[in-house]
């Protein structure tokens, strides 16, 4: 064997023709060798009948032949090869009947990958190419002697070192030739799937099992137009095409020859045989050894289990089946339980790791499913891959659809899956001038590509002619100019053309089903989840089938694109992640408990996840570790969390960090949470909506804040596709902004806006009576029950409710700035002016004991004496003291101060910490159109903030 094989590298050397190979691995016996002459090949296509004729089937089995594949992933070490011999005697012997069982196997994990660094190193260095040799071959013994007893793996061993002497002899002579041809290289990593199967083969012979190995290349004769093993993480089979006469003729004879124990088996009391075969190899019709390419064992399986006419075949994966999308990508992603082929290949297409669909095709001719199943899980059902899609064949296209592609077309999901292509280029052509004499633009663009061996993965083309795109793999963009360069060079040199341009860092987002198929509105949906995902699209196109439609993205935007396309078909809950700061203050400490409380039944009712991912205060920030699915929250069952245990170990706080680490995160609904007053946090809504994450902010820093910064984030929301909410920062829980909005944009003109926005001052004044409690008690009570800002002073100032007038009163369109409201406080100068240490600060204790400081000092003022005064003289004339505000639309004038209020007045009848906003419009004149209820407390606030953040990301489906 040695001698032929060196013989086979010196003809290769010199370019002689081949002589055909003997079988590459010796069973114990002699070798023996089948040559087939070409001259009794037919052709492909005429040969097809010759596979009807009666399959190899067991005397004695009443079961049709299954066929199982593995890949090299569950072939890596001795424990995974007891995994899958195990798995195949269950899957034999396991259903009553005795099943005839064939195992289509892959090289053990790695091995190919050493073989070609053999190869590899033959070209420098023979003596290196020996290391590497014998490193390989080591492996393979040392898993093989886990496997079996010494009998078993004696006569195994000898051959595998007769092999590894063989490979020596055919790559000694590259480092002479300085090239490897590709047929050498095909030869030599063919020996993984020929060792791999022989230890597969020992283990079960270890357990009993009626077995034996199969060498693909005494078996499968194939026709291949293209050379080499193909790219690794391929799955393109690519020109080569089963040669179904020689191959059938070639397994009957290899049945003959050694199936004659299987004959004896008593298949009805549950025995089986199993045959162990390699994938990946086979031969030509000359008898040179060669392979399916990268990833062929896929192809194997399926043409082997035409050969045998299997009931099925089970490609055995380290996944449930073929998921919704990459689970990697979107961990939302789920297994499919069923998939037409035509889904499938558009799937394996788009890049998805199911088939390529020359792998599917011996299935698809004879109807035989295919299943994709968890080796480390064989009690899923995984999925199955079965059946034409109907509007191939029922369908016309625009065109009512025969009833049963329509009831079919109900029962299915709109979408099955979502799959990317995730490095690609944009090819451009384009001139005003080639609608004038650039006819078959299309045409001739394709035939540039073809002829320079570029792939066209999509392609798009103006109506008129104008322009044309063609994306392309990422590493032939600039191939892909060039020959469209050439062919058109004539029209360049007339300057018809404006340019052709490649586009760069792109990658193609599909989604794919049957359910597609006249069914509106697939589009739409597709365009909408990636604008509120702030997905910018580059190229658009659909299958004329409606099974699909592409779209070409940012290669940084594709996971982002992925799951938002995800969630917007209900494949999963819509997640949305949520920053927030501000976690350990008094809005923070009650919305971490509210959202938690709400995460099962938004799941179950709303089919919709807030995941909390960031957390800050103050002085630190803790960020959810990306290996963390249910984030900073926990898992639904678990206990809330305290804010002060999130951030106990946290880092320090870097705005910067945050910021980076938001724009990184690839979910699509991405919510920052500010309930701060800070300015410096203000200071970054700009960017943060430009990069698309928006904002619920119970904050009116910016909001209130300077007119120009108000103006320039605004700008930034519609730019960047992100929303800002800040309904919480009027009315907390009421609906304040959202009906003044709903009264402008039904056409109504509001007059005026009076009432109260302080739930404090309500609170205050209500329970200020002059005799039982004084001004400053009752100021006491709302610190005490939670009502008060962080600063008290805030609210008796009324710079509190000044900030929501402003709110307001350019929510009506008025120029206003905090300056132009007109306010009345109620702060001495001296306290107003002091300095409290802690006031207005994250801790609740310290915020405490400092806004105790303020009602000492306000006790020792005038305050309780002005303020009985005051109450006494609207006592007298049947009036109630309230705080309240004014705005009045005609002379743009704003007011907040204290309001002697008669029992016609609906702030007569405030309630503690009520707030109330009354709208005087064209339509509401004879009475006002009043909101009122409670909105003081943490509670209420926090509800509120909890309401937007809904609201922002699930409105629309907020009514049936």
């Amino acid at each position: 064997m040695a001698r032929q094989l060196a013989i086979f590298a010196c003809c290769l050397t010199h370019g002689a023709s081949l002589a055909p190979a003997p079988r590459a691995a010796r069973r114990a016996l002699a070798p023996r060798q089948t040559v087939v002459r070409p001259a009794a090949l037919a052709d492909p296509a005429v040969d097809e009948p010759a596979v009807q004729a009666s399959p190899v089937r067991p005397r004695g089995a009443t079961r049709d032949w299954e066929v199982h594949k593995f890949g090299g992933a569950s072939l890596a070490n001795a424990e995974l090869y007891r995994t899958v011999g195990d798995l195949l005697i269950e899957e034999a012997g396991g259903r009553g009947d005795g099943v005839p069982t064939m195992a289509i196997v892959s090289a053990m994990g790695g091995m190919t990958d050493l073989l070609i660094k053999v190869v590899d190193s033959a070209l420098e260095d023979f003596d290196r190419a020996q290391v590497d040799l014998e490193a390989a071959v080591a492996r393979q013994l040392e898993t093989l002697q886990q496997l079996a007893p010494p009998e078993i793996v004696g006569p195994i061993e000898s051959r595998i070192r007769e092999d590894a002497q063989d490979v020596l002899s055919v790559v000694r002579s590259l480092r002479m030739i300085k090239t490897v041809p590709a047929v050498t290289m095909e030869v030599v990593t063919g020996f993984g799937e020929i060792w791999s199967a022989q230890t597969l083969n020992a283990y079960l012979q270890t357990r009993g099992a009626s077995s034996e190995w199969v060498d693909a290349r005494e078996v499968l004769v194939v026709k291949s137009d293209s050379e080499g093993l193909g790219e690794k993480g391929s799955t393109s089979t690519t020109g080569v095409v089963p040669l179904w006469g020689p191959t059938k003729s070639r397994m009957q004879t290899w049945w003959s020859e050694n199936g004659k124990e299987f004959e004896t088996l008593k298949y009805d009391d549950g025995e089986s045989c199993i045959l162990v075969c390699t994938g990946f190899v086979a031969t030509t019709a000359d008898g040179v050894p060669t392979t399916l390419k990268r990833s062929g064992s896929d192809y194997s399986a399926t043409i082997f289990a035409k050969l045998l006419a299997a009931d099925r075949v089970t490609m055995w994966k380290n996944t449930d089946g073929v998921y919704t999308a990459d689970p990697r990508r979107v961990p939302e992603a789920f297994p499919i339980q069923s998939l037409k082929y035509d889904e499938a290949m558009e799937l394996a297409y788009f890049g998805a790791q199911v088939l390529h669909p020359s792998a599917m095709a011996p299935c698809i001719d004879d109807s035989i499913p295919v299943y994709v199943r968890n080796i480390f899980n064989p009690a899923f059902p995984g999925t199955v891959i079965q059946g034409r899609s109907g509007s191939l064949t029922a369908s016309q296209l625009w065109g009512a659809p025969p009833p049963e592609v329509q009831e079919n077309a109900s029962k299915e999901p709109l979408i099955k899956g979502i799959t990317s292509i995730d490095d690609a280029s944009l090819v451009t052509l384009e001139g005003a001038l080639l609608a004038d004499g650039a006819a078959g633009l299309g045409t001739r663009v394709l035939a540039a590509l073809k002829t320079a061996g570029v792939s066209a993965l999509m392609i798009t083309q103006a109506s008129s002619e104008a322009s044309i795109t063609v994306a392309v793999p990422a590493t032939q963009g600039a191939l892909a100019r060039r020959a469209i360069e050439e062919a058109f060079e004539l029209e360049f040199s007339r300057t018809r053309f404006n340019s052709c341009s490649v586009l760069e860092g792109m990658s193609i987002v599909a989604i794919i089903g049957e359910g597609m198929v006249q069914s509106p509105g697939s589009s739409a949906t597709l365009m909408n989840a990636l604008k509120r995902a702030n997905v910018n699209i580059g190229m658009i196109a659909q299958g004329s089938s409606e099974r699909q439609i592409a779209v070409a993205v940012r290669k940084e935007d594709a996971t982002r694109a992925l799951r938002a396309a995800h969630s917007a078909f209900t494949l999963s809950e819509a997640v949305t992640n949520v920053a927030i700061l501000g976690a350990t203050g008094r809005l923070g400490v009650e919305l971490l408990p509210q959202l938690k409380r709400q995460q099962a039944q938004l799941q179950r009712d709303a089919n919709f996840v807030v995941r909390v991912t960031a957390a800050c205060d103050s002085s630190r920030m803790a960020l959810r570790d990306d290996g963390c699915a249910d984030g900073l929250l926990g898992a639904t069952d678990a206990p809330a969390p305290a804010a002060r245990d999130l951030l106990r170990d946290a880092a320090p706080l870097d705005l910067e960090e945050l910021t980076r680490y938001l724009e990184a995160d690839v979910n699509p609904s991405r919510v920052v949470v500010d309930s701060t007053q800070s300015e410096v946090v203000a200071s970054y809504y700009t960017r943060w909506l430009e990069a698309g994450i928006s904002i619920v902010c119970p904050s009116k820093a910016v909001a209130s804040g300077p007119k120009d910064r108000y103006d320039r984030v605004s700008a930034a929301a519609r730019k960047g596709g992100a929303k800002w909410r800040y309904e919480s920062s009027v009315g907390a829980s009421l609906p304040v902004l959202g009906t003044l909005k709903d009264i402008l944009l039904t056409g109504d003109r509001v007059r005026s806006i009076r009432g109260c926005l302080s739930g404090t001052m309500a609170y205050v004044l209500r329970c200020h009576n002059g005799d039982q409690t004084s001004f400053t008690d009752a100021i006491s009570e709302a610190v005490s029950n939670g009502y008060t800002e962080a600063d008290v002073r805030e609210d008796l100032s009324g710079e509190d409710m000044a900030r929501k007038v402003v709110i307001l009163a350019r929510e009506l369109g008025l120029d206003v700035e905090l300056d132009d409201v007109s306010t009345e406080s109620l702060l001495p100068e001296a306290v107003a002016s002091a300095s409290y240490a802690n006031l207005g600060g994250s801790e609740l204790g310290a915020r405490e004991e400092a806004s105790a400081a303020v009602v000492r000092d306000l006790e020792a003022s005038s305050l309780n004496g002005d303020m009985d005064a005051r109450l006494a003289r609207a006592r007298l004339e049947g009036k109630v003291l309230r705080y309240g505000f004014e705005i009045d639309v005609p002379s743009a004038k704003c007011s907040v101060k204290v309001i002697e209020a008669d029992q016609t007045d609906p702030l007569y009848r405030l309630k503690k910490n009520e707030n109330l906003v009354a709208f005087s419009t064209d339509r509401y004149v004879t009475a006002p159109l009043i909101i009122k209820g409670a909105a003081a407390g943490a509670e209420l606030a926090s509800a509120g903030i909890f309401a937007d953040l809904l609201r922002l990301v699930t409105y629309g489906d907020y009514f049936a």
